[in-house]
């Protein structure tokens, strides 16, 4: 049973590829998706590695394996001392994407199924009703026609009738409901003086689209990249061009992270508490980068992450 809960939000400061391998598609490597939305996600597993990466560097190595579990093999023969992690890292979903908009650069957008996803990953905390409310809301409110786009009543985005994003047009229903999540939202993902423009940028330029409308985007506006390997002569190596999927810069994501206490065959132990104390102190204020998925050496995959701590309630 975990006895401890968090979320960790993470924002693409670079384009980040999250791969599957090799494909027989038009894209040579594609990033992971789910199998029935086909929503982009990153896989826990590759999470964690990163979040024990970096807690080697700041932690005990006795502290590490309380937190994140006995390395395989590191006992040799004797796996009396091996004990499973106390941490519980789930896979990183989509909460915000950015669309390109005709006015304003770009749009922060979602769908009512990605916050309703959302909603429930918040666990009934009473610290952040605020957010739980708006969205019940707009979960309450009748589904959103295609074409139509709820804006908040200051977005900057669109003038007064017509969303322009891509090359589609979207009819726009402006909701207060809609500035309300966004200003909760930019409090949470950018509560630092530095990040004001990001702030105020997400207050005006958040877009809750139809499902269906959304899906799209996330299907067919993810960046498409041409990577080549060239010889001594600058010339391509045989087999040596190829095209990788990459979720934006800018595209928000939130991880579900739980803990127990260390599991250690009665030793020295922590508290669930105290587990998840210790990972979510590892976001140094001068230093809160990641990097996920491949090409770490071409810059690629930065994140910046963020905790939020949960309180349990009695439900989503």
């Amino acid at each position: 049973m975990f006895d401890a809960a968090a979320l960790l939000y993470l924002i693409a400061e670079m384009p980040l590829h999250a791969g599957t391998g090799s494909t027989i598609g038009i894209v040579d490597l594609p990033i992971q998706r789910e199998r029935h939305t086909q929503y982009p996600l990153i896989q826990g597993s590759s999470i964690k590695g990163v979040l024990r990466a970096k807690a080697k560097e700041l932690m005990e190595k006795s502290e590490v394996e309380l937190i994140f579990g006995s390395e395989r093999g590191a006992n040799g023969n004797d796996p009396s001392n091996d004990h499973a992690s106390a941490l519980s890292v789930s896979d990183a979903r989509i909460l915000l994407f950015p669309v390109r908009a005709l006015k304003d650069v770009f749009v922060y957008a979602t769908s009512i199924h990605v916050l309703a996803r959302f909603r429930h990953s918040l666990m009934g905390d009473q610290t952040v009703s605020g957010i739980r409310d708006v969205i019940a809301h707009l979960e309450g409110q009748a589904p959103l026609a295609s074409g139509i786009a709820l804006v908040s009543e200051e977005n900057e985005a669109s003038p007064a009738t017509t969303l322009v994003l891509e090359e589609f047009a979207f009819d726009v229903k402006q909701s207060r409901d809609v500035g309300e999540l966004a200003k909760l939202l930019a409090q949470q993902l950018f509560p630092d003086e530095q990040n004001t423009y990001w702030a105020k940028k997400l207050r005006s330029s958040l877009v809750v689209l139809p499902d269906e409308d959304f899906r799209d985007f996330l299907q067919h506006s993810t960046e498409v990249i041409t990577r080549v390997a060239l010889d001594d002569k600058k010339i391509v190596k045989d087999g040596a061009l190829w095209t990788e999927e990459h979720l934006p810069a800018d595209t928000v994501l939130y991880v579900p992270v739980f803990a127990t206490a260390s599991r250690n065959n009665g030793k020295t132990s922590l508290s669930a508490r105290e587990v998840m104390d210790k990972v979510q102190s590892m976001r140094m204020e001068d230093n809160p980068y990641l990097q996920l998925g491949g090409d770490e050496t071409v810059g690629r995959g930065i994140v910046r992450a963020s905790w939020q701590t949960l309180k349990a309630g009695k439900g989503a």
